[in-house]
């Protein structure tokens, strides 16, 4: 397969060694300094799934889109912050002869809201999303380390394409090390990364801690059990559900479970505040405050994490 990684972050660049272990043919469209690193030191991925090294000259990393613009693609992995999905988008359909006619994008990006931004530019059938509870950390420019792995990745269609365009795909980031599987009920996986990413992202920025430490003290699990009760309120409000059918039930199984693997990760908001950078609060906190309030539902544990977040950023 012929794949482009539209995002050199930690989580573009994880997957990117994933499939060239696996034996395929990947491109990454990545920043300036990254493509520097890369085409120096190779790529390497370690952690708790496993080592690889790529050499330099084993992958194409290009800064412009219209450098691969006449290349077409078998599946693109989109894997950069969900405020930059506009521009993607855009990117993208702007480059027709990217996508032949069984070409799949999959949206591999936090929050709630992506796939409606690019189902504006491009067919809604060729848009994929995927669900990540896996710890992507990049230490150095070239080099990625997996820290948490809670659930296999899984991808699905919110606009009820059949999952077989993206079954190769699946196995072959499974070959290459990372557990991954076709989902038929994304939303609902979707809506479970979004009760997880609201609960712990903007506290562990805050505190900064890893996610474990939150769950240890009351007062923070205190916020944390408010915020999973908003979320509950205004998934229910929009029509749309989660593998659990409460907050209590999905509290219980936070604590006990996912939090537990996942305990030494520091969240990705937090990343993004030490590196100076904008971070996704908008589509993960800020997307249930706008869902609550076109439902009528309050939610002012959310607005307040939301805000603190913001501030923080704008220091």
């Amino acid at each position: 397969m012929r794949i482009l990684i539209y995002g050199g972050g930690a989580v573009g660049l994880g997957l990117a060694a994933c499939l060239l272990k696996a034996g395929e043919q990947v491109d990454i469209l990545a920043r300036a300094n990254t493509q520097c690193s890369l085409q120096k030191n190779g790529l390497q991925l370690y952690g708790i799934l496993g080592e690889s090294s790529v050499k330099p000259h084993d992958f194409q990393c290009v800064t412009d889109i219209d450098e691969v613009s006449k290349k077409a693609y078998d599946y693109i992995l989109v894997c950069t912050k969900s405020f930059d999905s506009s521009t993607a988008a855009q990117n993208i359909a702007a480059h027709p002869l990217l996508l032949h006619e069984q070409s799949r994008i999959v949206l591999v990006q936090n929050g709630w809201g992506n796939a409606e931004t690019f189902a504006e530019h491009l067919p809604a059938e060729r848009i994929f999303n995927a669900r990540v509870i896996t710890g992507f950390y990049r230490p150095q420019s070239n080099q990625v380390e997996i820290t948490a792995h809670v659930q296999p990745i899984h991808i699905g269609s919110l606009f009820k394409a059949g999952l077989t365009a993206i079954e190769e795909l699946c196995a072959k980031i499974n070959q290459g090390g990372i557990p991954c599987k076709a989902a038929p009920d994304i939303a609902c996986d979707l809506w479970a990364k979004l009760l997880f990413n609201c609960a712990l992202n903007p506290l562990g920025a805050i505190f900064n801690v890893p996610y474990g430490v939150l769950a240890e003290q009351k007062n923070s699990r205190h916020i944390m059990d408010e915020i999973i009760h908003e979320v509950f309120k205004v998934m229910e409000a929009t029509g749309y559900s989660t593998h659990w059918d409460s907050a209590a039930e999905y509290l219980e199984a936070f604590y006990s479970t996912i939090v537990p693997l996942a305990a030494k990760h520091r969240s990705s908001t937090l990343q993004d505040i030490q590196a100076g950078k904008k971070t996704e609060i908008d589509a993960l906190n800020g997307a249930v405050i706008r869902l609550g309030q076109e439902q009528g539902i309050a939610v002012p544990c959310n607005e307040m994490l939301y805000n603190v977040i913001r501030f923080m950023e704008q220091r």
